[in-house]
């Protein structure tokens, strides 16, 4: 991946995180949103590539999304010939989330966050808008816990590579009705859960941060 690129991209999520920021606090969760997209969109259109999304916003949020299939990029316009050079094009997939938490960006919470992937052409899994199993665990515990055990397995294997006791582990799970089974069981094995409303990257992210 071009370097150019690398940095052009860090400055997308910077300014959708500006965006997004200044309607921190004022409980319009679709306007943060809002705001955090355009400036998003708007920095993309200006770098010499030709980007598509694979992985955008979901209609739940009710905002003008960047949705899978949109291309962006110079090298998407009508007159992109005068700008970019077939033989040196660009190409590259993107999964975004411009405001991911929209609801703790509304209501001044931490852990709201723009967030942005890319790859070369074909690198990333194009997800249609479905929920997905998600487990994410200390470096300690690669290649050992594993999506399809159970959270009791998991939890004794996580006791193991940490050196601590199952009473020790929390575990953060979304707060859903979907997860009453899981969080049971978490709480059954011993474990104890912190339940967050919204912010999953965030608390995915924590997992790779030692004393969080």
């Amino acid at each position: 991946m071009d370097n150019v690129i690398g940095l052009e991209i860090i400055e997308v999520v910077e300014q959708a995180a500006i965006a997004a920021a200044r309607w921190m606090g004022k409980g319009d969760k679709h306007m943060a949103d809002q705001a955090a997209v355009d400036a998003m969109r708007n920095r993309m259109n200006q770098i010499h590539m030709r980007g598509r999304i694979v992985i955008g916003e979901g209609e739940r949020d009710e905002a003008p999304m960047l949705y899978i299939g949109e291309e962006v990029g110079i090298c998407t316009r009508p007159d992109a010939a005068q700008y970019c050079n077939p033989e040196e094009l660009i190409e590259i997939d993107i999964a975004v989330d411009p405001c991911e938490g929209t609801n703790l960006c509304a209501y001044g919470q931490p852990g709201s966050m723009a967030v942005l992937a890319i790859s070369e052409k074909g690198g990333l899994f194009a997800a249609p808008d479905f929920y997905m199993k998600k487990l994410a665990a200390p470096p300690a515990a690669k290649g050992k816990v594993d999506i399809r055990n159970s959270a009791t397995e998991n939890l004794k294997i996580l006791s193991e590579c940490l050196d601590r006791a199952v009473d020790e582990l929390v575990v953060v799970v979304m707060k859903r009705d979907r997860h009453n089974d899981l969080i049971q069981e978490i709480r059954d094995a011993g474990a104890r859960v912190q339940l967050i409303t919204d912010g999953d990257v965030s608390a995915a992210l924590s997992c790779a941060f030692s004393g969080t």
